[in-house]
């Protein structure tokens, strides 16, 4: 156990039980236990391999390379159509965990050779993600923030794009472009703001 995810298990009220079963069979595969993305994240020769989150309906874990793994029993789940490799198993109670066990020490040694293969997952490019109108606008107005945009790395653009792109009104999308324009324009990534607020957060519970 690694004592700065405590905090994670701890503050968890919800699915509290069910998040230290998940912790402790990840920790019997033998698996890293480190903080990431304010989640617990399980690596194997420092690459990652499995986190738990919690949501509102479900706690879950999500295998990073799950979209390279076989799925004899049907458990893995595409979060949403953008999702290219990671791979979710969801639960709802701690009996359900208790029954899979087996089942899932067979996925995460599963994952774990998936990693050592090699292997990896063919992402789509990022020019292949249409543009929300609302962002072109916003270029056409702003060309710094165009520029800096373009300066930002395949991975950070293609955050922002799905960022902005997920809300159905255009008013939504517009306010999401408005609020993250100065990150842009700073060269910062979606993740890497988002990263930096739940550390401060991790950081209030130690």
């Amino acid at each position: 156990m690694n004592p700065k995810v405590d905090w994670f298990f701890e503050k968890e009220e919800k699915w509290k039980s069910e998040v230290k079963e998940l912790r402790k069979i990840l920790l019997e595969c033998h698996l890293t236990e480190d903080l990431k993305w304010g989640c617990p994240c399980y690596t194997y020769e420092k690459k990652n391999i499995v986190l738990i989150h919690v949501f509102k309906e479900y706690c879950a874990f999500l295998f990073f390379k799950g979209a390279l793994m076989k799925d004899p029993k049907k458990i893995l789940i595409q979060q949403t159509e953008n999702v290219q490799s990671a791979r979710q198993v969801r639960f709802t109670g701690l009996k359900e965990i208790k029954s899979l066990e087996a089942d899932l020490k067979a996925y995460i040694f599963q994952a774990v050779e998936v990693e050592e293969s090699g292997k990896k997952v063919e992402l789509k490019k990022t020019k292949e993600y249409p543009v929300p109108e609302e962002l072109t606008a916003k270029f056409q107005e702003n060309p710094a923030l165009k520029k800096a945009f373009g300066s930002l790395t395949p991975g950070r653009q293609r955050a922002y794009i799905l960022h902005f792109s997920q809300p159905k009104q255009a008013k939504t999308r517009e306010s999401r472009i408005e609020k993250c324009t100065p990150d842009i324009l700073e060269g910062k990534g979606l993740n890497d703001v988002n990263e930096y607020l739940i550390q401060k957060k991790a950081s209030k519970n130690e």
